[in-house]
């Protein structure tokens, strides 16, 4: 039997905003998101890319929480957040941050990701699981 272990929380509240304005220079886009997230933001609508960059932006502050470490040995390009089939969000791994939540849970950690919007606001939660 596989004993599932909470390794790491961690949550995130961004101002939309504030966001908005920071992805109007490329260089914040290719600093802080994966060339699929960057994508993703650039072919939204007006209406929804705020919204969809901020609820990135904090989710990957978010899982950076739950490592422990913020961005320390890593950087929020090793972070990427994809929507699954059904819009899920989903969280991949790699380089440092991968690193880190292998010394933590060691091999195939998890990582669970919520994302929230609300007058103005994005909110993410993180939760590092490993299977003992």
């Amino acid at each position: 039997m596989t004993l599932n272990v909470i390794s790491g929380i961690g949550l995130d509240l961004c101002a939309i905003g504030r966001i908005c304005r920071a992805i109007e220079r490329p260089r914040f886009l290719q600093r802080v998101y994966t060339p699929a997230e960057a994508g993703r933001i650039q072919a939204a609508g007006e209406a929804r890319r705020g919204e969809i960059a901020a609820g990135l932006f904090a989710a990957k502050e978010a899982v950076a929480k739950a490592l422990g470490t913020g961005f320390s040995g890593f950087g929020p390009w090793d972070i990427e957040i994809a929507p699954d089939a059904a819009g899920r969000p989903l969280c991949r791994l790699s380089g440092g941050a991968l690193q880190r939540a292998e010394t933590l849970c060691g091999k195939a950690p998890r990582v669970w990701v919520s994302i929230t919007h609300e007058n103005g606001m994005a909110a993410a939660m993180a939760i590092l699981e490993s299977g003992v």
